[in-house]
């Protein structure tokens, strides 16, 4: 008998089919052997030394393990292919008393027959390497969160958590909603011209002055460059044709997978885990029984082996034509931090069509399977090639607009894959030459604000941690998950929000651990990681170097770091909650007071305290919508249109309906300080004023 060791049994069918009846294939359903449960289980004292135990709930798995080896003749360690899986095989092969070099160490980057029976016909030795950065991680995530958790739950209250990149992680959300609380809209302005050659229409933005970039930042300027554009001569200066090339994107790795379910499909994080290592481990497929579907789906490489390429082209010259195919493999570069361990994430085979599998699997396998299998296919995909076209139009001596598109010649890969910034229309501009005169038919300008910045949700809060280097592909979606879990993180309309709760432990880590707090050091310390796993270091002076910075920034926080007053009640106010009709209660914020309905967590409506009084309406400039007093975090008075989003309208000033009696042109109501009231005009040279 031969005993091959996995980790999860959803791949147990998939594999004994492959295999034949002369093999065992058994589950441990992941970890057996870790860290004590109930004690630290590190020697601080002797080199950091762990001191491993067999998990409480998998001694009857570990007993029938042990049954099954004395019996095998053969045995296949074959956990996943990862670190974490190197390390869990470590255990095993401990547990079993295997020799320190025995070549049991086989993984499957897929599920088919040709790599499970090829795997298994090469094993090879642990490789310890891996299972030391897998050690150096567990034991630094240990000090963290058992030395780090107990002390929050001290100093603030209840049982708290915090982790090595559980917390840096937060601090990226705790400080996307900072800048976008701080924020404060700084105004500018856009002018565009209307332009024409014979009866074809076409618009063009002003985008030089003297050659350099230009930024308008108020009416006033603007009317200063209408007084030199409005009557000039409009004259082509330069004619740009070329054609231009659009590379297809790299197959997806974990990371770009998780952002592209939660934006496309519309799933959470923890729907599309379960759903991807399903299609890993294998799915029921009508006609078929259980079947894997994809490679592994935990890795950072877009790497894609000689014979998925090859596979790729047959697939492609029989579907889409010799034109649809480079000639030569699309190759993609991999970031210098990513484990090139096994391949991007694709179809093991192209027989199995999103066509194929309609109807027999279920619909959320799918649609996931279904963008895979696009995106892999169009990695090996000709370019998309366009035609491009930029014009500059020299208003007068300074002033250049510039109109710009393009058109499609051969779309290439997009026949499958539409790229997302693909212009529908294509190019709108007349044939010009240089030296030509144009019409000016009319002038727009238009007043803009900048935006504040958006808040994470779940896809971009993946991406900024890839982005930043915190983490691994196979433990960011469980890392936001713990943060929703603890509470420190809410969603709010689809967005990630940080509660209060979430806010005051990041200030307090901030303040007393700098480097767990840190972004930069964080993702460094995943450098060092890398370079256990390459053995050019060792995982004990890595946390050595860890440790010797964190022990006092403890002992510190443990002296002096000053328990939290608890809250007191909320002060009730006269005020109806306009979504569920209780009463509004005054809260205390990071930034000041706010109203909260008292029916919280039921209902989460908010409002900001209007201290200036201002309960006046106006008449949007832009869309004739109605115009109202809002207020920053920051108590800071503004105006904007109650159509937003539909119209980004905001000023510092109300609009009124009335005229002003010297120019004509539209009155604002100025707010100043100690309730002073005036009605201005904000037109260049006009200095109508009433108090």
């Amino acid at each position: 008998m031969k005993l091959v060791l996995i980790e999860g049994p959803g791949k147990q069918e998939a594999i004994k089919k492959y295999l034949g009846s002369d093999y065992v294939v058994f589950a441990t359903k992941g970890h057996v052997r870790d860290l004590p449960e109930k004690s630290f289980g590190i020697d601080l004292e002797h080199n950091f030394e762990p001191k491993y135990e067999i998990i409480p709930n998998k001694k009857s798995t570990v007993e029938q393990l042990k049954k099954l080896a004395s019996k095998a003749d053969s045995i296949y360690l074959a956990s996943d292919p990862d670190r974490e899986g190197e390390a869990i095989s470590w255990h095993i092969a401990t547990i079993l008393g295997l020799p320190k070099d025995a070549q049991v160490r086989t993984a499957f980057n897929e599920i088919s027959k040709k790599a499970v029976n090829e795997s298994i016909a090469k094993p090879r030795a642990i490789d310890y390497n891996l299972v030391d950065a897998q050690q150096g991680r567990r034991v630094l995530d240990r000090i963290v969160g058992y030395k780090l958790s107990p002390l929050l739950s001290k100093k603030i209250h209840g049982k708290l958590s915090a982790g090595r990149v559980q917390s840096v992680t937060l601090k990226l959300i705790v400080d996307r909603e900072r800048a976008i609380q701080n924020f404060v809209p700084t105004e500018y302005w856009n002018i565009s011209a209307e332009l024409s050659k014979n009866s074809t229409k076409f618009k063009s933005d002003l985008v030089l002055y003297k050659g350099k970039k230009i930024e308008i930042a108020n009416k006033e300027q603007v009317d200063e460059i209408l007084s030199h554009i409005e009557n000039a001569e409009y004259r082509v200066s330069q004619v740009k044709r070329q054609v231009a090339y659009s590379k297809p994107p790299a197959p997806y790795i974990t990371t770009t997978l998780q952002q592209d379910a939660v934006k496309k499909l519309k799933m959470t994080l923890n729907s599309y885990t379960k759903c991807a290592q399903s299609l890993y481990e294998g799915v029921q497929v009508a006609g078929e029984g259980k079947t894997a579907l994809v490679t592994y789906i935990r890795t950072d490489s877009t790497r894609i082996s000689t014979d998925a390429q090859f596979m790729a082209r047959e697939y492609i010259l029989e579907n889409y034509g010799k034109e649809y195919h480079p000639g030569k493999f699309n190759e993609f570069t991999t970031k210098g931090s990513a484990q090139d361990a096994h391949e991007a994430i694709r179809p093991i085979s192209l027989k199995y069509t999103p066509e194929f599998l309609k109807g027999k699997i279920e619909e959320q396998f799918l649609k996931l399977y279904t963008l895979i299998f696009n995106r892999f296919v169009a990695s090996q995909m000709s370019y998309a090639k366009y035609d491009s076209l930029s014009v500059d139009i020299l208003a007068g001596e300074d002033y250049t607009f510039r109109s710009s598109g393009r058109a499609l010649i051969f779309d290439g890969y997009t026949k499958i894959l539409k790229p997302q910034d693909e212009e529908k229309n294509g190019i709108n501009i007349p044939d010009l030459n240089e030296n030509e005169i144009v019409k000016k038919e009319k002038i727009n300008t238009e007043q803009k604000f900048t935006k504040p910045p958006v808040r994470f949700d779940q896809a971009s809060i993946v991406h900024e941690m890839e982005v930043q280097g915190i983490g691994r592909p196979s433990t960011t979606a469980s890392t936001i998950m713990t943060l929703f879990n603890r509470e420190y993180i809410a969603t709010e309309k689809k967005s990630i929000v940080p509660t209060e709760l979430g806010i005051q432990v990041t200030e307090y880590l901030e303040e007393y651990f700098k480097n767990v707090m840190n972004v930069k050091f964080t993702a460094e310390m995943e450098k060092q990681l890398d370079d256990i796993a390459e053995g050019h270091k060792k995982w004990q002076d890595t946390v050595e170097e860890f440790y010797e910075t964190f022990e006092k920034q403890l002992n510190f926080a443990s002296e002096h770091m000053v328990v939290s007053v608890p809250k007191s009640a909320p002060e009730p106010s006269d005020i109806k909650c306009e979504k569920c009709g209780a009463m509004m209660v005054y809260r205390e914020g990071k930034f000041g007071r706010f109203l909260a309905c008292s029916n919280f967590p039921q209902c989460k409506n908010t409002k900001n305290i209007n201290e200036n009084n201002v309960t006046e309406k106006g008449i949007c400039p832009k869309c004739n919508g109605v115009v109202s007093a809002k207020y920053s975090k920051k108590g800071k008075l503004f105006f904007g249109c109650d159509n937003y989003p539909k119209c980004d309208y905001i000023s510092w000033d109300l609009p009124i309906e009335e005229k002003c009696p010297m120019c004509g042109n539209k009155l604002f109501k100025k707010f100043g300080p100690k309730g002073k009231v005036s009605i201005v005009c904000n037109n260049k040279g006009c200095t109508y004023v009433k108090d």
